[in-house]
């Protein structure tokens, strides 16, 4: 690194440190000031010294693939949740940011990254923003990324040691109701109803206390609706729930000792709801009188360790649904991690279809759902992430992203992308141009640390551009997802706000 360049690195940090110091404090209302003027993510010198577009525009390229069946008591596929809809599928009909004049905007809320965000039926971003002390509700306008209302959730447990940036309990995941209603776990154990109004605002609606169900030491980690309205809720420790909105009844299923969740879930037209432990893949239904009863339970290969890179010893993704058969997930094997298929309908006699190694040999590992393209899925490599400082100074991770195909008689690896370092974003597909979009952050021997926004075209694995979003600690993303709006235009969040990127002209 040369020393003007170090300088130059030192003086941004300087300026990074003092821009956060100005926005609010995780958990307090955003300020008159911060709402009035509208502070980007504090940007940096080293924005010069990279380049700012690589590659060229893509034409689009539409996928066929069949529809995602609609819940009926959730938002409309795309809006709804971190995965788009009950399959997480993380894919959108809509068209993405092609590549042409690209405009890169964003907006910092201090230290607080946005990691859920959904869409009301006014085009706004509902989302769910963690910080060191909490979590937060937002409204957000979708043009200006300014906060339009928020309303404070309870705060984090300090009585028990965790780390605030991989702590998932009770602030990561919602989803939205087809009436623009944000059903949230939070850190007291209760599930939340929020709405949002007109005015703008945020409104507590309801809530559920859950704590008489939840052993001590554990938390609310995921959650879901079934076709028949239930919301289906999972505890950090394996307690599964069925939780009716309308009597306030809860019923719940209790895995074996020692299996783990700390991923989201999914849900499908039959009455299925599936989640992955630490040891096994499985589906439940809802009995008779609505408790939550194991369908099937598959286990898989957890290795012997946690993989620099993940948050437990076992799978890293939710559950992905692609059509009526097939449910996909990563397990932990060594030596290589292995994409698995399995067939999720009841009565089945064989339920793995296929196993199909990615990555390299003891350097593979995603803590990322799986992204279906079509009787396809996307697996992106997140080894080496533990955290921000893994991405200082010009460091990344193991780049590797791959395409998986699924036939009816089997699978195959279509391609591997080994030059693609996406640290931990969820990445996100556009159906409707044939691109897979993803957060990545190349090596540099010059220790600038430069975050882009970039599409992969899904059919050849190959990158067809990558947009600078800005250079900095303040711009790495942090397991936080991609989002693609209704009209297409992506954002992204990151440790210090949201950025917004959209094609121009």
């Amino acid at each position: 690194m040369t020393g003007l360049k170090r300088v130059l690195i030192l003086v941004g940090c300087s300026l990074v440190a003092g821009a956060l110091a100005m926005t609010p404090a995780v958990g307090d209302p955003i300020s008159d000031l911060q709402a009035k003027v509208g502070l980007p993510i504090p940007s940096l010198p080293t924005d010069l010294l990279v380049p700012t577009f690589i590659g060229g525009p893509a034409q689009a390229q539409p996928i066929a693939r069949p529809a995602v069946p609609q819940n009926p008591w959730v938002a409309a596929n795309g809006r709804s949740s971190m995965h788009n809809d009950p399959y997480s599928s993380d894919a959108y009909d809509v068209v993405g940011p092609l590549g042409r004049a690209l405009k890169v905007t964003s907006r910092s809320y201090g230290v607080r990254e946005c990691a859920t965000v959904t869409f009301d039926q006014r085009g706004r971003l509902v989302a769910l923003c963690g910080g060191l002390e909490g979590f937060t509700m937002m409204l957000i306008d979708p043009v200006t990324l300014a906060p339009l209302a928020e309303l404070a959730m309870p705060s984090r447990d300090f009585s028990t040691p965790s780390n605030p940036f991989t702590d998932l309990c009770g602030g990561s995941y919602f989803f939205l109701t087809q009436d623009d209603r944000a059903i949230a776990l939070t850190t007291t154990n209760e599930v939340w109803e929020v709405s949002t109004t007109s005015a703008p605002a945020l409104v507590k609606t309801h809530s559920w206390p859950l704590a008489a169900h939840v052993a001590d030491g554990d938390c609310l980690v995921a959650l879901t609706a079934d076709w028949s309205g239930r919301v289906w809720f999972f505890t950090k420790q394996g307690t599964i729930g069925t939780l009716d909105r309308q009597t306030g009844a809860v019923k719940t299923h209790q895995l074996p000792a020692g299996e783990t969740i700390v991923n989201s879930v999914s849900a499908d037209e039959t009455g299925g709801v599936y989640a992955v432990s630490t040891h096994a893949m499985y589906r439940f239904d809802a009995t008779a009188s609505g408790a939550p009863s194991v369908t099937w339970r598959e286990t898989y290969d957890r290795g012997t360790r946690t993989k620099p890179g993940q948050l437990s010893q076992g799978s890293g993704t939710s559950p992905t649904l692609i059509g009526k058969r097939w449910i996909a997930i990563t397990d932990n094997a060594d030596p290589k991690m292995n994409v698995l298929v399995y067939d999720r309908r009841k009565g089945v006699s064989s339920r793995l279809h296929c196993s199909v190694p990615v990555f390299g040999a003891g350097t593979g590992n995603t803590e990322n759902s799986l992204t279906d393209v079509g009787n396809a899925v996307l697996a992106e490599n997140n080894y080496g992430y533990e955290g921000v400082q893994s991405t200082l100074l010009g460091k990344t991770t193991t780049p590797g992203f791959a395409r998986v195909n699924i036939g009816s008689s089997g699978c195959r690896l279509a391609w591997t992308n080994t030059t693609v370092a996406a640290p931990t974003s969820v990445p996100k597909a556009s159906l409707g141009n044939g691109l897979v979009y993803a957060y990545t952050k190349p090596a540099r021997p010059d220790g600038i640390d430069a975050w882009y926004f970039t599409a992969i075209d899904v059919r050849t694995g190959k990158v067809a551009w990558s947009r600078l979003t800005g250079t900095g600690i303040q711009w790495n993303n942090h397991y936080a997802s991609i989002y693609l709006g209704p009209d297409g235009t992506a954002y992204v969040a990151t440790v210090a706000g949201l950025v917004r990127v959209a094609d121009g002209g």
